[in-house]
């Protein structure tokens, strides 16, 4: 059997992960408005809902790669995927208990199993056939995270925010019973959620039964145990920086579009959904489009490129106003389709025997994504103006385009 073929349905499998988790990370942005109004929270307290999963990657980074060093990819797989599932199900007690903290609880599980999922996921895509075609192997992979984001926010928003009472009814409570109606409109995310750890337990069996290629990163036994090690290479350091920025803008753009819609366009929430949905669409035809253009352009040239466009689209969000800022925000989903994976594949080639701590350290940084939407949440409630919050996302395209400029180059130390 070619290896092309002996590789097909292990690499279907593998890109079936990646609309999973891109999926549960885009009702992120439904919950942010859901649970700000059943629990009155400020934009600030809301992005706590980002920093419970993304503090997850920072400190499960390591572990997931110890796990991957010791069992392989496959057990790797299996153990995030399960405990992707046990977060899932947590939403139904959280709902029953209608406590904020406990939510946050279940979105840091969902996340740990998250962690040890990218972490294993993404080298091994990429490295699941030719080495030369492995930025745009990943990329494609990745495009059906985009799909996810497509279509996600305009289930959930119809599943979750369609749910509980108008205003008008609101207003007529006493506090007391406003505080308990506003409480109980989180009961509806148990639905969504339980289906999901269902899917996820069945895929998880998927894998058990499936035998995947193994490769000699993971057989191999390397004399060097320490991550820091890893750091020898300079361009994973720029990787993990790159990473870092990129994921903050990404998760700052997606998880606060609908609450940006709402001041900036005047939006109600739904629509606003809507058009998040519009911002998938143009993250799934940037990806594939991307995917498409590596053939003739450099992927570092292209990073490059779209990190340039997406800060000037930045601009526009922050000084326009009306519909426009949303068309610009959309525009900046389209050029940030690419970053994560290439910035990945880049800061990976040719670690070797540190591929499987590299790929902890890149996924590590995607902490980036529970500190920079903070700030960009206290920029907002500061000038009680939200669109100057996207001065954030603006200086993170800076540091992708310093490192699709010349970040990305592989230097290592002996």
């Amino acid at each position: 059997m070619k290896p092309s073929q002996r590789y097909l349905f292990p690499f279907i499998l593998v890109t079936s992960l990646f609309f999973l988790w891109g999926f549960v990370h885009n009702l992120d942005p439904i919950l942010i408005p859901h649970l700000k109004r059943s629990f009155t929270l400020t934009t600030t307290q809301s992005t706590l809902i980002d920093s419970a999963v993304f503090i997850a990657y920072f400190l499960m980074a390591i572990p997931a790669g110890f796990i991957m060093k010791k069992f392989g990819y496959k057990y790797g797989i299996i153990t995030g995927l399960v405990i992707f599932a046990a977060g899932s199900f947590m939403f139904l007690p959280a709902a029953d208990h209608q406590s904020y903290e406990y939510f946050l609880a279940a979105l840091f599980i969902i996340a740990c199993g998250l962690t040890i999922l990218e972490t294993a996921a993404n080298p091994y895509a990429a490295i699941l056939g030719d080495p030369a075609r492995s930025t745009q192997r990943l990329n494609f992979a990745q495009s059906f995270n985009g799909l996810a984001a497509a279509i996600a926010p305009v289930i959930g928003a119809r599943i979750i925010l369609t749910k509980g009472h108008t205003d008008i009814e609101l207003n007529a409570m006493t506090d007391m019973a406003k505080k308990l109606a506003l409480a109980s409109e989180a009961a509806s995310v148990k639905t969504p959620y339980m289906i999901l750890g269902i899917v996820l337990l069945v895929v998880a069996l998927l894998f058990a039964l499936t035998k995947l290629p193994k490769f000699n990163s993971e057989t191999a036994s390397s004399a060097n145990k320490n991550i820091l090690h890893a750091f020898r290479h300079r361009h994973l350091t720029w990787a993990v920086i790159a990473q870092f920025f990129y994921v903050g803008a990404q998760i700052s753009v997606f998880s606060l579009f609908i609450l940006y819609a709402e001041r900036s366009a005047s939006l109600d929430q739904v629509k606003a959904a809507d058009y998040l949905g519009a911002c998938g669409i143009a993250f799934l035809i940037g990806r594939f489009l991307g995917t498409f253009l590596m053939q003739y352009i450099k992927p570092e040239r292209l990073l490059a490129l779209y990190a340039a466009a997406s800060m000037a689209l930045c601009m526009v969000a922050i000084m326009a106003t009306g519909m426009i800022t949303v068309y610009a925000v959309i525009g900046i989903c389209f050029f940030m389709s690419i970053m994560f994976p290439t910035i990945f594949s880049l800061g990976i080639k040719d670690l070797k025997e540190d591929t499987e701590y590299g790929s902890s350290l890149i996924i590590m940084s995607i902490v980036g994504g529970a500190i920079l939407p903070r700030i960009f949440g206290q920029i907002s409630d500061a000038t009680n103006n939200i669109q100057l919050g996207y001065i954030v996302p603006l200086a993170c395209f800076l540091v992708v385009f310093f490192f699709g400029w010349k970040g990305y180059r592989v230097v290592s130390a002996e």
